[in-house]
């Protein structure tokens, strides 16, 4: 009977162990499989690292200890052990039933998981071996074995990815060799690059439908735009045929472009914006500003370059330029080389008329909502221009153009109009789909958002500040996360909106079940920026 009661013990705590060690890996990949960045959210989140329920376990092996001597050498251990598992039982917080973007076993996490469950399962083996020889005392080293094993899975995660860093570093430089041979070997392939803090994906997107009206034109699927994402389009994507290949790059630290450009350097440069995104990373705006001006100063000599006319910051880029600079506006800079006017808003979308380098003009009629969307298609006619393109023949491919997936996606469901801009996460564009949600009469305009992320010590007042901005625009806000919209929640006060008109979840699965009994047919719903996973409250 003790033997299997040590077993079911057994069992119980080493799926506790493997249900941590799923929930730490998650986190691991979605920090993008950086030890600092996983660090850093293990420091933000010391009430996930260890729960209440580690601190029963660690009271039942003291309780294991001092009851040893009256309750005898057999049984005491192994009920300590069984109570001990039951009580971690208890916490949901590693039990993710639906997780916005669920843990992918890739090859990197298998290996990532060998290592860690390695380190995992050493402590209950040592804690068995060394309990052998302690005679009766030795279960409650055991049980000590199974107790280190839980307590350190957000350590040992860590030290599995510590560990194989060099490895996967001689993995990725392959992956990086062997897409710098394959560009290498296709002198005919235009490269184009695009950064900016946001706009990259909808202009890469509209930058391929316009140049596909003359080439055959590749661009990197969704957010693909970090080093190995790029590696992974080139080497499994790049065929022979095609004559455009369409880059987005991102950046989260210093150093991110230039690591970019040293695996596929742009023949064509384009700049969206600079703006509060990473600031955790990068520590200032002058710092993004320096880091996305890395694209321009790496383009190819006499290689063109894009810029938005309409930041400072960007414009100023232009000095790094070693080849024609091309600039565009919405506010009518006096320089710009495209400028657009007379931008209205109807059922059919958006309408503007453009004015290129020679002074010709033509009416633009696209789907896309927003501004600044009109400022990505600005950036992408001005790469039609260099490729000699004219504005009536891509006025036709901008007619076709379909919002980007989660970015100020108009669709209905139902009687209810939804704005999906869930990809969205910036103050600008923050502020653009909310002027757009504020201008539907239909019905009532509701927002779902869980405010904005990564902002350094701007994140309270941005999120106030959006606050402020939000009270004008919507009939009721549905906030995600308690503590994280506090700011928000501020700045609503601050404009006089109705507090029984804010509404605040945990989770965005909860606030969708609210939604479900609280619309009504013509009703408006924008999602605006979905955080992922780690942002979670607990």
């Amino acid at each position: 009977m003790l033997w299997l009661l040590a077993i079911v013990a057994s069992l119980f705590a080493g799926w506790r162990a493997w249900r941590r060690l799923q929930f730490f890996l998650h986190l691991f990949q979605l920090e993008g499989y950086k030890p600092k960045a996983f660090l850093r959210w293990l420091r933000m989140h010391p009430d996930v690292v260890l729960r209440r329920s580690h601190g029963v376990g660690l009271l039942l092996l003291l309780a294991g200890v001092l009851a040893l001597p009256i309750l005898g050498s057999h049984w005491t251990p192994a009920l300590v052990l069984l109570g001990w598992c039951i009580a971690f039982a208890s916490s949901r917080r590693y039990r993710r039933d639906r997780p916005k973007k669920p843990l992918v076993y890739t090859p990197r996490l298998l290996r990532l998981l060998s290592a860690a469950a390695l380190l995992v399962l050493t402590w209950p083996v040592v804690g068995a071996l060394l309990g052998s020889s302690f005679g009766p005392k030795g279960w409650l080293v055991y049980l000590g074995g199974w107790l280190a094993a839980d307590l350190g899975v957000p350590v040992w995660v860590l030290l599995a990815g510590v560990l194989l860093t060099p490895i996967e570093r001689a993995i990725q430089e392959g992956f990086k060799r062997r897409a710098r041979q394959k560009l290498a070997a296709r002198p005919d392939l235009t490269l184009i690059g695009i950064t900016g803090s946001y706009g990259k994906t909808s202009t890469k997107f509209i930058i391929a439908e316009i140049l596909s009206l003359r080439y055959q034109v590749l661009a990197t699927p969704g957010s693909y735009n970090t080093p190995m994402g790029i590696c992974k389009v080139i080497n499994e994507q790049l065929r022979a045929e095609h004559q455009v290949l369409v880059l987005e790059m991102g950046i989260r630290h210093p150093g991110d472009i230039r690591e970019l450009c040293a695996i596929a350097q742009p023949h064509i440069g384009v700049v969206t914006a600079v703006g509060p995104m990473h600031l955790e990373t990068m520590g200032s705006l002058e710092a993004i500003a320096r880091e996305k001006s890395e694209l321009v100063a790496c383009t190819r000599p006499g290689g063109p370059v894009v810029l938005n006319a309409d930041d400072p910051r960007v414009v100023a880029m232009a000095e790094r330029a070693q080849g024609p600079v091309w600039r565009v506006s919405v506010e009518g800079h006096p320089e710009a080389d495209l400028v657009a006017r007379d931008i209205t808003y109807g059922p059919e979308g958006t309408r503007f008329i453009v004015r290129d380098e020679t002074g010709r003009e033509q009416v633009f009629q696209t789907q896309l909502l927003g501004r600044h969307n009109v400022l990505n298609i600005l950036l992408a006619l001005a790469v039609g221009r260099i490729f000699g393109l004219r504005l009536r023949q891509m006025a036709h491919a901008v007619a076709r153009l379909r919002p980007v997936e989660h970015r100020l996606q108009l669709r209905r469901e139902g009687p209810i109009t939804v704005i999906d801009d869930a990809f969205n996460a910036n103050p600008i564009g923050a502020r653009n789909a909310l002027e757009i949600l504020g201008q539907f009469r239909t019905g009532r305009r509701v927002v779902v958002t869980p405010g904005m992320v990564e902002l350094g010590d701007r994140e309270a007042e941005e999120n106030r500040a959006l606050g402020r901005f939000m009270a004008q625009h919507v009939d009721l806000a549905v906030l995600i996360g308690p503590q994280r919209t506090l700011p928000i929640q501020e700045g609503l006060r601050e404009a006089g909106f109705p507090e029984a008109q804010v509404r605040v979840f945990k989770s965005l699965f909860d606030a969708q079940e609210f939604l479900k009994t609280y619309l009504q047919p013509g009703d408006v719903v924008l999602y605006e920026n979905d955080l992922p996973d780690q942002y979670d409250e607990p």
